[in-house]
């Protein structure tokens, strides 16, 4: 065959068409699939993004409160680099030294990523690169902790909850060298470190990264961030719907007690539909879900960047972002979380976790501009993209005021396992819990609340028993007490029948029920209130509580108004505490004190109360008064001449002085079927130490009275010193907006519509 010159031109501007058409072919069928591949080769691109650095670095020293926190955090990297690297072999529980350098790494590692890609300073680079060479060498051989404590062991740390923190960060440390390092660098650590470390704290460890908790989330943000960095399919899918094939040994529980998941769901997805509510509240409650939050949102802003198709923000209605919303109104005047189950005193939405959240939350959503005004107050942003937006949102002065209002969160996947209503009136928030259990983070104080007054706690929930990450208390990790004392119900201002805690104190029991939701009303300011019923904490024993935080001209300040009815089956003894903050001023009952100070009793948290002093109820109305904060506190409970009175403290039977020395005053009932607690706290006056003046230091009610009480209604009067009287009726049935209530009371007929009647 003879090929001449016009048959290869031929040849060639036919391959050139066959070539341009299958492009085109190409370009029409896989554009989002190569746009996919494009987005997870480039680097930085899990929070930081190629975009994202260029916008950065256009702005720099344009945007003040992104500026001060680079400068702030550079010098802080810059000072790690002077002081060299340390990687120490682990020994230590939380709070020792190699736990907290171990801890102190991943941070900075994270910080110095996105130092060298804003500031392009290859020194940051090499820093990153030489610890985690360190890292590699030291974890070829490393062995599990030596700390046996935990359910699931780490290697870096006890327990690979922290091993997953340190991934967590450092993947995006990586993610932000990543084109810095050569190819067999890559490959080294990916073999030697990161591969082998997303194996462990999932594949060597199901009984920690199968499972619906706070715990797992971390382990799969982990797996899937390293994933997302690596371009590893495998690990992403591993991240987003857990290990197949695993079966969990049905004995198996945590650190806390609390069972492990059974039912097979697991995975980044899981953590998302199970403990989210649709309404943002997460089950564990504000501390937890304060923790949980960073991965949450720094994972899926990985996703949302490298794996769109995922549309994470978009999951379960949105409920990521949701939820931001939700843990701020979760917080006090002054931004502490309120403490609802294993939580923290103090821990508030100036924690770094709260910065990512509200910079995620404002960056992905719907550019709220009362998440600015946070972020104003937290005075600092990320160092990423959606910091950079908050950063040019505060510039732009587009911030507004956040305001926290009265709110009500269900709980519950789907919204439908009771919830947390939060009742506010100028500066008196009343946070009442009627939820489900909270996995093993859960307290049994069904029907409990708390009182804040200008953020600080006039009736306080205790929280947890734990010094966290103080190493001389039970190693940093939860003590005995937690059990002992803050998870049983005599902790809670709640009812405790016979002694027995809820559920006699038993997760697998309490973890099948909540409480249900009479009504919430909030439209009128003047009148707010929140009613649930809860019938499963003890067997034959129905109770409802209804609580209102009523201001009335008559009154200086607005005031707390509780109604606890209960209906039982049998007799019982019912104990009321009321854990006050402050000095004692005066009760209208006389009361004795002891030679010797006993417990209370021996079991279900009652061994750990001191009793101070006891009393019988004198009057229809007793009434106590206290001191606290220069502000005067006033306690009016109907009572009858049988109930007795208990002045209590924290602290019995706690050698090593492990509990707060805490007072409380307890109502008891004994011998009774179907009775009502009736109470009200108010506000009032203050004191000057400067003038030495007292202001309005007594109460301003004469009176509580029951007026009516049946299935139906409650009826209760408030009579004041002056002498007027309101009338607070309480719909314990049929208690929706639309009904039309008729009732009439001592030849009076009352007639309303709503759940509620106060005049």
């Amino acid at each position: 065959m003879i090929i001449t010159k016009n048959f290869i031109l031929k040849f060639a501007l036919v391959a050139i068409v066959f070539t341009a058409f299958s492009c085109k072919r190409e370009n029409v069928a896989d554009t989002n699939n190569k746009s996919e591949r494009a987005t997870s080769e480039a680097h930085p691109k899990l929070i930081l993004t190629a975009q994202g650095v260029k916008e950065i670095r256009e702005q720099l020293g344009n945007i003040p409160i992104f500026d001060n926190t680079l400068k702030a955090v550079q010098d802080e990297i810059d000072a790690e680099i002077a002081s060299g690297i340390e990687t120490p072999i682990p020994v230590d529980y939380s709070g020792g030294y190699t736990h907290a350098r171990h801890k102190r790494n991943f941070v900075v590692l994270q910080k110095a990523g996105v130092l060298y890609q804003i500031l392009e300073d290859e020194k940051y680079a090499k820093y990153v690169k030489d610890m985690l060479m360190q890292y590699e060498e030291m974890y070829k051989t490393l062995p599990l902790h030596p700390k046996t404590r935990s359910y699931a062991r780490g290697k870096l740390f006890w327990q690979c909850l922290n091993d997953s923190n340190w991934l967590v960060y450092v993947s995006q440390a990586y993610d932000c060298i990543y084109n810095y390092l050569s190819e067999e660098e890559r490959n080294k650590l990916e073999t030697n470190l990161f591969r082998p470390f997303a194996d462990h704290i999932s594949i060597d460890s199901p009984q920690f990264y199968q499972r619906v908790h706070n715990h797992s989330t971390w382990g799969n943000a982990a797996v899937g961030m390293i994933g997302l960095v690596m371009n590893d399919q495998e690990l992403i899918d591993r991240a987003l719907y857990g290990i197949k094939g695993v079966d969990l040994d049905k004995t198996a529980k945590d650190d806390d007690g609390g069972f492990l998941n059974k039912d097979g769901k697991a995975g980044f997805l899981a953590n998302i539909e199970e403990p989210f509510s649709p309404d943002g509240y997460y089950n564990e409650g504000p501390y937890y879900q304060r923790y949980a939050m960073y991965p949450f949102l720094i994972f899926a802003e990985g996703l949302h960047n490298v794996r769109p198709d995922v549309k994470i923000f978009e999951y379960k209605e949105g409920v990521l972002l949701k939820s931001i919303n939700a843990l701020l109104n979760l917080s006090d005047a002054d931004g502490d979380f309120f403490p609802l189950n294993d939580g923290q005193k103090g821990m508030s939405y100036y924690t770094s976790a709260l910065v990512t959240a509200v910079d995620i939350s404002y960056h992905f959503g719907d550019q709220d501009a009362g998440l600015l005004s946070i972020a104003k107050e937290q005075d600092r942003v990320l160092l990423d993209d959606s910091g950079l937006a908050v950063a040019l949102g505060i510039k732009n002065g587009k911030e507004m005021h956040f305001e926290k209002k009265s709110i009500n969160l269900s709980d519950g996947p789907n919204g439908t396992q009771g919830g947390v209503g939060i009742l506010r009136n100028e500066n008196l928030e009343l946070v009442f819990k009627y939820a489900a259990q909270g996995s093993s983070h859960g307290h049994y104080d069904k029907l409990s609340y708390s009182l804040y007054e200008k953020g600080e706690e006039v009736i306080q929930d205790y929280g947890l028993a734990r010094f966290v990450n103080i190493e001389q208390k039970g190693g940093g990790n939860y003590l005995k007490e937690n059990k002992t004392w803050a998870k049983q119900t005599i902790a809670h201002n709640t009812v405790t029948q016979n002694e027995t805690s809820h559920f006699n104190g038993k997760y697998e029991i309490g973890s099948q029920h909540h409480s249900v939701l009479n009504y919430f009303s909030s439209e009128n300011e003047a009148v707010q209130v929140v009613s649930a019923k809860e019938t499963n904490a003890y067997p034959g024993t129905e109770m409802l509580r209804t609580m209102a935080i009523i201001k009335d001209e008559d009154f200086e300040k607005p005031y707390m108004l509780d109604i606890m009815k209960i209906m039982s089956n049998k007799a019982n003894q019912y104990d009321f505490p009321y854990y006050f903050f402050g000095q004692v001023l005066k009760t209208n009952f006389d009361y004795q004190t002891p030679k010797v100070q006993k417990a209370l009793g021996t079991k279900n948290g009652y061994q750990h109360l001191f009793v101070e002093g006891s009393a019988k109820a004198s009057n229809e109305n007793s009434k106590f008064s206290w001191l606290h904060n220069r502000k005067f506190y006033t306690l009016t409970s109907i009572t009858n001449n049988k109930d007795e009175l208990f002045f209590t403290r924290i602290g019995a039977n706690d050698p090593e002085f492990n509990l707060r020395r805490d007072p409380a005053l307890l109502l008891r009932r004994k011998n009774t079927k179907n009775t009502l607690f009736v109470s009200t706290i108010e506000s009032h006056g203050s004191y000057s130490p400067v003038t030495e003046s007292a202001f309005n230091s007594n109460s301003n009610i004469q009176g509580l009275k029951v007026i009516l009480d049946t299935v139906d209604y409650t009826a209760i009067s408030i009579t004041t010193v002056k002498g007027n009287t309101k009338l607070f009726i309480t719909a314990n049935t049929k208690a929706s907006k639309e009904v039309i209530h008729n009732l009439k009371i001592d030849n009076k007929n009352y007639e309303w519509s709503g759940s509620y009647y106060f005049k």
